[in-house]
């Protein structure tokens, strides 16, 4: 009797950015396990092996989608000289990104659980701390622009935060509603054109 053959080998880092797409594209609910091995090229006991579960293989497609698509914005708004460049650039790569032909529009973490099932509310929760995170993030740069100076003393950098943060995540929408780059852009350029009443009212 001939001895079974040693399983396909596959490449995990490959595999779960293929994942990562599924997930962006589809949502977490609308991804199903055959979307998801397909994709990946593998059966789902590999899956399973590799990964554990669909929430977790989800959870670990996120963490790749903030180190992939997150790195260049976030670098972005930490490295431009002040806290309005920084944001500027955030939302100005977020109007090409999300649009971008080569990947699916919009963004994963604003997107993939905006409405999702009781039995899934452990992922809703997670997407929702992600989100949390960036605007806690957005609200660090705005703290660091008010030590350098470039943001007034007594301006509510939560405030202003949320604000940014919304007119992003809505721009995720529009651009999976089919929204074109020039559209982005023009909401990106309101948003920052708006930026001094928007500090003046976050003082007030």
């Amino acid at each position: 009797m001939g001895r079974r053959g040693r399983p396909r080998a596959f490449d995990r880092t490959v595999a779960l950015h293929r994942a990562m797409e599924v997930f962006w594209q589809r949502g977490y609910e609308g991804a199903s396990m055959t979307d998801l091995t397909t994709a990946m090229g593998i059966a789902s006991p590999s899956l399973y092996a590799a990964f554990g579960s669909k929430e977790k293989l989800f959870r670990e497609a996120v963490s790749r989608y903030n180190e992939v698509e997150g790195r260049v914005p976030q670098q972005a708004l930490h490295d431009s000289p002040t806290a309005r460049a920084g944001v500027a650039a955030l939302l100005r790569h977020h109007a090409r990104a999300y649009v971008d032909p080569a990947r699916p529009t919009g963004c994963l973490v604003a997107l993939a659980a905006t409405t999702i099932s009781a039995e899934n509310e452990p992922v809703r929760r997670f997407l929702a701390d992600c989100r949390q995170a960036d605007v806690a993030d957005l609200a660090r740069r705005l703290d660091r622009g008010v030590e350098d100076g470039d943001v007034p003393a007594g301006t509510d950098t939560a405030a202003v935060a949320e604000f940014f943060h919304a007119v992003a995540l809505g721009m995720a929408v529009r651009a999976r509603d089919g929204a074109s780059d020039r559209t982005l852009r023009a909401i990106a350029e309101a948003a920052l054109a708006s930026w001094d009443q928007v500090l003046a009212t976050a003082r007030g």
